[in-house]
């Protein structure tokens, strides 16, 4: 069904992450007739959106509003209808700033705009599993305020990596992240996600071991987020549906389904355990069309939402990304 909003989506915002000058009329072509036929798939997908007030590189025009509402209809623009923001820069210690106004215009849009949820992805500063106090503290209240913004605004999960241990060891830096989580005051209609890591370095969460070990330190209800660049870059083969099977199996005897609650759909520039996390386009990198295909229609992980974190690439932005993912979904 073609409702008012997916309409509203053509006329706001560069199909192409505002890149079809470019690349000429006749891809623009391929590219709308593709995002059209993707509207009759239904799934919940959607892209990571700039939350600026500002015109963005992916804008077509200055956007609606000057403040974080501008997300839904980037979101809609590219054919999505879920999907990740930050409420902040993620590179500094920065406090969301958002007013009760537009906090409820963000959550009224939201419900009548989109199908599924968002997800507010921390700041990359935070670190759960450091043993420097200092570091420690400004990781809590990072995430604070994360948290209150998710309730704030109604979005039902925010997604933090554990971060690195930086010496205090595998053990050691659970038990530092779990320590903590329990300093958080997570809302009551809130969950906080642990996202799967690449693995380099001292960095925790590129092992299913270590999603379960946080799991099971921590009193508070959390879930798990799956990045699928990470997650084959740290030693887990997604490339055929047969890789897919046991690599899921293999989770779900190790930390469980029942804690998947997101997956970072992304394609990788690298292969099967070399723990090098750079992102690549849909069905272009190392986990494939092949691959991509069975993790979207896999029985298990067919039915929860998906946020790309895909590069812009040869005239290749979010809404090509999101047609190539409804492509390869089987209704």
């Amino acid at each position: 069904m073609f409702r008012d909003s997916d309409n509203r989506s053509l006329r706001l915002i560069d199909q192409t992450g505002g890149s079809h000058r470019s690349i000429g009329s006749r891809q623009r072509v391929i590219e709308v007739a593709l995002w059209f036929v993707s509207l009759s798939v239904r799934m919940n997908v959607g892209a990571h959106v700039s939350i600026s007030g500002s015109r963005v590189d992916s804008d077509s025009e200055t956007p609606p509003y000057s403040d974080i509402r501008n997300a839904i209809p980037r979101q809609l623009a590219f054919g999505g209808n879920c999907g990740q923001i930050f409420t902040a820069s993620p590179r500094v210690w920065k406090q969301p700033s958002i007013t009760e106004d537009e906090a409820t215009g963000f959550r009224e849009e939201t419900a009548e705009s989109l199908e599924g949820p968002w997800v507010i992805h921390s700041a990359y500063l935070v670190n759960l599993c450091t043993p420097k106090d200092d570091l420690r503290a400004k990781s809590i209240d990072s995430m604070q305020a994360d948290l209150d913004a998710a309730a704030q605004l109604g979005v039902p999960y925010v997604n933090v990596h554990l971060g690195a241990h930086t010496g205090a060891g595998v053990e050691g830096g659970l038990d530092n992240a779990a320590e903590t989580i329990a300093e958080l005051d997570i809302p009551e209609d809130v969950m906080l996600l642990i996202e799967s890591d690449a693995g380099s370095g001292t960095k925790l969460g590129g092992e299913f071991d270590h999603l379960a070990g946080i799991i099971e330190r921590t009193d508070e209800e959390i879930g798990i987020c799956i990045d699928t660049a990470h997650t084959l870059v740290a030693g887990n083969d997604l490339t055929t549906p047969e890789a897919v099977d046991e690599t899921i199996s293999r989770f779900d005897n190790v930390v469980g389904l029942e804690h998947l609650k997101y997956i970072h759909l992304n394609d990788s520039k690298h292969d099967v355990g070399t723990h090098k996390d750079e992102h690549a386009l849909i069905g272009e990198g190392y986990i494939g069309e092949d691959g991509i295909a069975a993790i979207v229609n896999h029985p298990d992980l067919r039915d929860l939402p998906f946020a790309l974190e895909t590069p812009t690439e040869d005239g290749k932005g979010f809404s090509w990304n999101i047609a190539k993912v409804k492509e390869l979904r089987e209704n």
